[in-house]
Formats: C-alpha cells, structure tokens, sequence
C-alpha cells in the first residue's frame, strides 16, 4: 500500500489536532503517512519531500504548522500538489499561524482551513479524491449523510427540552 495522502506537522506536539485528520482518512480508507519536518530545523529535508512526494504516488498533502506556520507555504513552493494547510494553535489564538498560511503570493497556493481544523482538512483531501475514485465517493457521500442524520436526531431531541417560555 502506497500513501496517497501526506500528513506533515511541524513537530509531534502539532499530533494532537492533526489526530482528527489521520482518523478521518483511515476511516475512509485512505493511505496516507504521517511524518514530522520543520521548514526552519530541516529545510533541506523539507524540500526534499516536497519534491519526492509525487514520484512516490502522493497525491495531496496535508501540513499543519503553527506560530510562524511556513511549512505549508515552503511545501507549496517546491511541488505541483495541492497543499491544504492546517494552522496550529500555539500562540496568539492561531491567527499568526492562519495568516501566515493564507496569505500567499500568487502562484504558491496553500488551501487554508480554520484553525486547529485537521478535520476538515481531511475532508477536503477526500473530496479531491473523490472526483477519480466512486467507492471513495460513496464512503464520503455515506459521512455527510450521516453527519445530516446526526443533526435531525439532536434536533429531535431538543424538542424534549422543557422550559416555561419555550414555544417549540
């Protein structure tokens, strides 16, 4: 089994949010690979995987960074994949890490999801997926109709709450 998706952080401390993405993408049945690489402590290596990571059957990457948050953005530079970048909560509530991630020059995209948002990072991975693979399409389409369920069922349920003043 080859990774079709790579999920990078900045250091291991970043694992902890990125878990909802590789949880995500296992559950799908995505092959993917975790690594940790710094764009400032190991830029030569982050380069390297950069411009390795499509001859070795990876299709879109996932980066999370946080604080100065150039690991997706150095990513970018150095490959034709798509790059979705998951900035960190470490400081400043993660609005230094979202916009050092958002605001790219043109040509380097990186798309951005919220903060400490891996999941959707996933999800987003997995849509671009989708559009070359029906059974990956159908696992997705399956999560969102779940997702639909979840919410009529807790709205249901709000209906048993009772309150004087309450009119539903």
């Amino acid at each position: 089994m080859k990774a079709i998706v790579s999920v990078i952080m900045g250091s291991t401390s970043d694992l902890p949010v990125m878990k909802k993405a590789t949880d995500f993408l296992n559950e799908m049945q995505v092959p993917f690979e975790v690594n940790a690489l710094s764009a400032h402590r190991t830029p030569e290596a982050v380069e390297s995987f950069a411009k390795g990571a499509k001859e070795r059957g990876v299709k879109i990457i996932i980066a999370a960074a946080g604080m100065a948050a150039h690991l997706p953005g150095v990513i970018a530079a150095s490959t034709t994949l798509p790059v979705i970048g998951v900035p960190i909560n470490s400081t400043l509530d993660g609005m230094d890490a979202l916009l050092a991630i958002v605001q790219m020059p043109p040509g380097i995209p990186v798309a951005t999801v919220g903060v400490n948002a891996s999941l959707n990072a996933a999800i987003l991975a997995v849509e671009m997926l989708s559009l070359a693979d029906g059974e990956l399409a159908t696992r997705l389409a399956t999560y969102k109709e779940n997702l639909k369920k979840k919410i009529e069922k807790a709205n249901e349920e709000l209906k048993e709450l009772h309150y004087d003043y309450k009119t539903n």
